[in-house]
């Protein structure tokens, strides 16, 4: 990984992994693309930013990318909130920013990725676009369509005979980023960050945090019976005190 363009990388995540390739010897450019700028705090000598809403019609923007060897996709966005509470409005912004916008990049440097050349490449999803999530039903719809559109499309790049993959990346809550309006702290993302860049380094098409530890006992116990599940995801974030609910007549 030499030249990185890292979407979504001016915070959380996605700054934890320019941070660490910026940092590199080997590494020449570290571009990242941002609806957010860059604090110049951030800013390494590797690293060249810009500025893009990922909700554009016009992605001739990429153009200048094209010599790329890896494409980091960490932009996205989610709340917890009831569905009820969420603003019609919002539905398509979600489905623009989360889903359509990764689509599209996969897109447009699709035919690096079925190159015989190395393209590496991942993108941060969520465990919520493996399971019912409440609170979380819009955003988890949003990545349980990144889920299944990754997995089908790794298959079609391993059937073309190239060797690279997408790095499908789902976490569960990661401390330490601006995802639930927090600060982001690079000390507390960089050991999960060094995961990230390892697995899509291998080549990898799944990795998700703490498998082991949480989500397998989790995920059996979802296909076991997603009702009782979801009943038990519901219970657990309200008795978290992470949200309010508000109940109308």
């Amino acid at each position: 990984m030499k030249k990185i363009l890292i979407v979504g990388g001016a915070n959380g995540i996605g700054l934890s992994i320019a941070t660490i390739l910026a940092k590199r010897k080997e590494t020449d450019i570290v571009f990242i693309v941002d609806k957010a700028p860059l604090l110049n705090d951030n800013k390494l000598p590797k690293m060249e930013d810009y500025m893009f809403d990922l909700t554009s019609s016009d992605y001739s923007f990429f153009d200048k990318f094209k010599d790329i060897d890896s494409l980091i996709i960490t932009a996205g966005f989610g709340r917890l909130s009831l569905f009820k509470d969420i603003p019609e409005s919002m539905i398509a912004t979600y489905f623009n920013v989360n889903t359509i916008a990764v689509i599209r990049l996969i897109k447009y440097f699709y035919d690096k990725l079925l190159s015989k050349d190395n393209f590496y490449c991942g993108v941060m999803v969520s465990i919520s676009g493996f399971m019912s999530s409440p609170f979380f039903s819009l955003y988890g719809a949003t990545k349980a369509a990144l889920k299944i559109f990754i997995e089908s499309v790794n298959v079609e790049i391993g059937k073309s005979g190239s060797s690279n993959q997408i790095l499908n990346v789902s976490p569960g809550s990661i401390k330490g980023t601006s995802f639930n309006g927090g600060m982001t702290d690079l000390n507390q993302t960089e050991s999960l960050a060094e995961e990230i860049i390892a697995h899509i380094e291998s080549k990898d098409d799944l990795f998700i945090p703490d498998y082991e530890e949480v989500y397998k006992e989790v995920l059996t116990r979802y296909h076991k019976d997603f009702r009782k599940e979801g009943n038990h995801s519901y219970d657990y974030k309200v008795n978290s005190g992470r949200i309010k609910i508000n109940n109308y007549d």
